[in-house]
């Protein structure tokens, strides 16, 4: 009997600064929280240290199988690690040049994961380009995350769908503003700059994520407290982009075919390696409710 087909979601921009990588992080882990059930397994196509800096367990050894070994072999089945928070990784590569030479083939990295057969969802974190490895990522994916947080990130978005539409898939993407300033105006008229993107997506008839995520300084500082990226789920409570990170991976969820909602047990935040229990980490359902009242 062959294994369920994976769930796959990739974050996609070619605007560096819109919050990609910490969007696909976060994303893995309230999806674990969400979905205590639900395997999920994060994989970062470029050769930055983020996701191995924020999962690792411990140090990753050099020659520890990374996405460079799992690309050659095909499956990234002997690359998995399981990292913090329940969430599995793959260890980045030293380096993508060797990668984007072997994923010429744009449908390559949908037969790894074929090959691999995760039961569960699969999120890719691609690099600030639309290069070979980003073109597989799109090819790979049942749903598209495009941030959008400026006219800049809205123009690179529409050559992500142009190349989504080349390939017939251009009904799984969606734009998510991302690093949303309600003060921040454009000059002319001085109207909210939220409002602008989102008439122009609206005329441009794209699909977009019925919530926004706000810009946090909070939430910001996470990504390099201590040289480890922390989670928004257990640092950011009370904040705005709490709620807001529950609701886009609900919504990612009902776009995938999954039930949020699980089955019928107390969710807990999944809990960081070296935090302490109880009150530290709190109830999953007690945290939400904190998270809506700005608590």
């Amino acid at each position: 009997m062959s294994a369920p087909p994976s769930r796959v979601v990739a974050v996609v921009s070619n605007k560096g600064g819109v919050g990609k990588t910490t969007v696909a992080t976060n994303l893995a882990i309230y999806l674990r929280a969400l979905r205590e059930d639900l395997p999920v397994l994060l994989v970062g196509l470029d050769d930055q240290s983020v996701v191995d800096r924020m999962f690792a367990l411990e140090p990753i050894r050099p020659d520890e199988p990374n996405l460079k070994h799992a690309w050659a072999e095909r499956t990234l089945e002997r690359a998995i690690r399981v990292g913090q928070y329940g969430v599995h990784f793959v260890p980045s590569p030293p380096e993508t040049e060797a990668l984007k030479t072997r994923g010429e083939d744009s449908g390559t990295l949908s037969r790894i994961l074929a090959r691999t057969a995760w039961d569960g969802v699969i999120v890719l974190d691609t690099k600030g380009d639309l290069e070979a490895l980003t073109r597989n990522a799109l090819v790979a994916a049942d749903r598209v995350i495009l941030p959008v947080s400026d006219r800049g990130s809205l123009n690179e978005a529409g050559k992500a769908l142009a190349l989504l539409a080349a390939e017939r898939r251009a009904d799984r993407a969606k734009v998510l503003f991302t690093l949303v300033d309600a003060r921040t105006r454009v000059e002319v008229g001085g109207s909210e700059l939220l409002a602008v993107l989102e008439r122009e997506v609206a005329e441009r008839r794209w699909p977009r994520f019925r919530t926004h995520l706000s810009r946090s300084p909070r939430a910001e500082a996470l990504i390099s407290a201590g040289g480890v990226p922390l989670s928004v789920l257990h640092h950011a409570r009370g904040t705005a982009l709490h709620r807001q990170m529950r609701e886009l991976t609900e919504e990612v969820l009902c776009d995938l075919g999954v039930d949020a909602r699980g089955p019928e047990t107390a969710h807990r935040a999944p809990r960081r390696v070296g935090e302490p229990r109880g009150r530290a980490v709190g109830d999953w359902k007690m945290a939400l409710l904190r998270g809506l009242r700005g608590r």
